[in-house]
C-alpha cells in the first residue's frame, strides 16, 4: 500500500536524541519484527525489516544503546510477503540483548508482552513505541470506509500492551484476531490521523486527513446528485401520470366538460412540466397553485364519475405501467 510506504519512509527518516524514546523504539521493533532463536545452544535475537535503511538503522541504534554487534543480511521475505526482506542479527550478547530489550525475563523465559517501563513511560515514550510497533509490522489503508490503521502483533498479549498505550496517548485502539493473527486496529478517521502525527509521520498524517476530507466532500456531493436525480425521476414520473390522466378525462367528458375545468386541462397538457405554481402563472386571469390543482381534481373526478356510470375505463387507466401509485 503506497501510504503504508510513505508513512514508514517518513517514521524511519526521524530520529528522537531522547534515550528513553530510542530505547522504546528499538524495542518495540525486537518485538514486533523480531524473535529469539537459539543457535548452538545460545540465545540469539533477529528482526526482520521490510527496508534495508530501516535495517541500518536498528542496527546503529543496538550499537549506539547495547553496545552489541549486529549482521545484516538480505534474505527472501517470510510469512507470504513479496520482496526482500533485511535480518538484523544479534549472536554475540544475544542473551544479554535479550534481558535488556524485554524479550526474556531473569528466568530465561520469552516475554509475550511488552516491558511495563516502555507501556507506563511517558508522552514521547509511548509514541516512540507505536513508531517501533509500526515500522516492523505497521499498515495504513486508504481513507473510506474500510479505513485502518492495523500493526500485527506476535502474541495476543503484546497487542493489548499496545492499546494500553495507545490508550495513554488519547488514541482509541482495538485488539483483534484476524485469520489467526493478532492485530491492534484504529479506525476512526480522526484517531487515526491522530496516531500518525503522534508516531511522527506529520507530513502522512496531513496527506492522509486531506484525503479523508476529498472523499467526504464526494461522498457528500454524490449523495446530492443521487437525492436530485431521484426527485427530478419523480417528478418526470408524475408528470407523464397526470398528463395521461388529464388526457383521458378530456376524451372522456367530450364537449361536457365545463370551460373554467377545460382550461386547467388544457394549461396541464401544454405545459408538462411546468408546476403547479407556474401553470397559474399560464392562465388568464391568473391562478393560484391551489386553485389549478383544485380544477385538475375535479376535472378527473368528473370524467372518473362519468366513466364509472357508462362502463368506461377511468382515467386511471391511461397512466402508462410503472407510473401509477
Amino acid at each position: 500500500m503506497p501510504l503504508t510506504a510513505d508513512v514508514k519512509t517518513e517514521l524511519a527518516a526521524m530520529r528522537d536524541p531522547r534515550p528513553a524514546a530510542r530505547v522504546a523504539e528499538v524495542t518495540a521493533i525486537l518485538r514486533f519484527a523480531g524473535g529469539l532463536h537459539s543457535i548452538a545452544g545460545r540465545v540469539a535475537v533477529e528482526a526482520e525489516v521490510d527496508s534495508e535503511i530501516l535495517a541500518r538503522r536498528v542496527a546503529r541504534e543496538l550499537v549506539e544503546i547495547y553496545g552489541v554487534r549486529p549482521e545484516l543480511a538480505r534474505i527472501q521475505a517470510s510469512g507470504g510477503r513479496d520482496g526482500a526482506t533485511f535480518a538484523v542479527r544479534v549472536r554475540e550478547g544475544g542473551e544479554t540483548l535479550a534481558r535488556q530489550t524485554g524479550l526474556l525475563d531473569q528466568r530465561r523465559r520469552p516475554v509475550r508482552g511488552l516491558p511495563n517501563r516502555l507501556t507506563t513511560g511517558s508522552r514521547p515514550d509511548l509514541a516512540a513505541l507505536w513508531r517501533g510497533a509500526f515500522l516492523a509490522a505497521g499498515s495504513l489503508s486508504d481513507p473510506g470506509r474500510s479505513a485502518a490503521l492495523e500493526i500485527s502483533c506476535p502474541s495476543p498479549e503484546a497487542a493489548m500492551a499496545l492499546v494500553g498505550a495507545a490508550h495513554r496517548l488519547g488514541i482509541a485502539a482495538k485488539a483483534r484476531e484476524v485469520r489467526g493473527i493478532p492485530r491492534v486496529v484504529v479506525r476512526d478517521g480522526e484517531a487515526i490521523r491522530q496516531t500518525l502525527a503522534e508516531m511522527g509521520a506529520t507530513r502522512t498524517a496531513d496527506t492522509w486527513d486531506q484525503m479523508r476530507q476529498r472523499r467526504e466532500v464526494r461522498a457528500g456531493v454524490n449523495r446530492l446528485v443521487n437525492f436530485d436525480d431521484a426527485n427530478l425521476r419523480r417528478s418526470a414520473q408524475a408528470a407523464v401520470a397526470a398528463c395521461a390522466r388529464v388526457e383521458r378525462a378530456l376524451e372522456i367528458l367530450g364537449g361536457e366538460v365545463p370551460d373554467h375545468l377545460k382550461q386547467a386541462g388544457d394549461l396541464r397538457l401544454a405545459h408538462r412540466d411546468a408546476s403547479l405554481d407556474e401553470l397559474g402563472h399560464h392562465a388568464d386571469p391568473p391562478l393560484t397553485k391551489d386553485a389549478v390543482a383544485g380544477r385538475i381534481r375535479r376535472l378527473l373526478a368528473m370524467a372518473d364519475k362519468k366513466a364509472a356510470a357508462e362502463g368506461l375505463p377511468d382515467t386511471e387507466s391511461a397512466v402508462p405501467a410503472g407510473l401509477s401509485d
